[in-house]
């Protein structure tokens, strides 16, 4: 396994880390601690979790995902290990949690006392909002409305709020997760001028088939130094070639149809059907091609693997070894001209 340090932190994270969001839902406690446990034994050492998790996201089931973590965290050398967790912004509902989260003090407090709690530690390695307090297009959305803005707690309050939590010890760096260029760039302008802890990563999807961070994210985090965590490498099971073969396939899109809208969009069986040919043709498995893609991407500071089964992360963790071709790469490339950015 690849180590890499993660932005301007002191942290060096594997090329590869966990996500865990089927935790609670898809994955019971058992299965989780085993994914755990074949994550470490390959030289994983980042472990990424959110206090919204397991999804598709209901109250019965929030925070489930973090206390599966801590029943096996507490039994680890915690300082072997870095921790990542999120707190839940506001744009998305989600009532269950504080009344609806919100990114400000008293939200951060109970948020990170929250994840503490259940993931048995004293301190998490990197504190993560999830997705802005201000309003943003994500998740599918492309285009920017500013009559869909509202009231927002500005970026210097937020910054205030989470340096007090990396002063109390009980988080050590912070990062930011579905942001913009210009997200990015007041953080680090807001740490600057108030001489606050500032960003040290952004946690973004990023995929053969949503490659949108390539432009203004790619530029901005090179010249702030801040690192990408890429989520959702295999675009919900659609690089896998699994829904070429049967739409109805077992996975997320089947079981909670409303949590991929981002990925119904028009191109996107044609576009996942040539990456599968690709791979195929050269005897590669689908799912290692794009994770090596991701994992390659002089931006990307580490590829965020998620899996229902340990057999799949077994196969997924494999990719780490491989590298593609020249040419393999040129006919990416030939089809993300075709087909560009089809589910961003």
């Amino acid at each position: 396994m690849e180590y890499r340090q993660l932005g301007n932190s002191d942290l060096c994270v594997s090329a590869l880390s966990l996500g865990t969001m089927t935790f609670g839902e898809q994955n019971s406690e058992a299965d989780a601690h085993a994914q755990l446990n074949l994550a470490v034994s390959r030289g994983i050492n980042l472990i990424d979790t959110a206090e919204m998790y397991p999804v598709a996201p209901r109250a019965e089931t929030q925070g489930r995902t973090e206390s599966y973590i801590g029943s096996w965290l507490k039994h680890q050398q915690r300082d072997k290990l870095i921790v990542a967790s999120k707190i839940a912004g506001p744009s998305r509902g989600f009532g269950w949690i504080r009344n609806g989260p919100r990114i400000n003090r008293e939200h951060l407090n109970a948020a990170i006392e929250g994840s503490l709690r259940r993931l048995q530690t004293d301190y998490l390695d990197l504190y993560q909002i999830h997705w802005p307090d201000r309003y943003v297009p994500m998740f599918g959305a492309t285009s920017y409305d500013a009559a869909l803005e509202h009231d927002t707690l500005p970026i210097a309050e937020q910054l205030q709020a989470l340096g007090e939590l990396v002063k109390a010890g009980k988080i050590r760096h912070i990062g930011l997760s579905n942001e913009t260029p210009w997200g990015i760039s007041e953080f680090v302008r807001c740490a600057e001028q108030l001489r606050l802890p500032g960003i040290v990563s952004i946690q973004n999807a990023y995929h053969l088939m949503n490659r949108t961070f390539e432009a203004g994210l790619a530029e901005v985090c090179r010249h702030t130094n801040v690192g990408l965590l890429a989520y959702s490498p295999l675009a919900f099971g659609h690089l896998t070639g699994k829904y070429l073969a049967n739409p109805a396939a077992h996975g997320r899109i089947t079981l909670f149809p409303g949590f991929g809208q981002r990925y119904n969009k028009p191109n996107v069986p044609a576009a996942s059907a040539e990456y599968v040919r690709i791979a195929q043709q050269a005897g590669l498995n689908p799912a290692q091609m794009a994770l090596a893609y991701a994992r390659t991407r002089w931006f990307t500071t580490s590829v965020i693997l998620g899996a229902t089964t340990v057999q799949q992360l077994g196969e997924n963790l494999d990719s780490s070894a491989l590298t593609l071709s020249d040419d393999i790469i040129g006919q990416i490339e030939s089809v993300h001209q075709r087909y560009p950015n089809p589910a961003p």
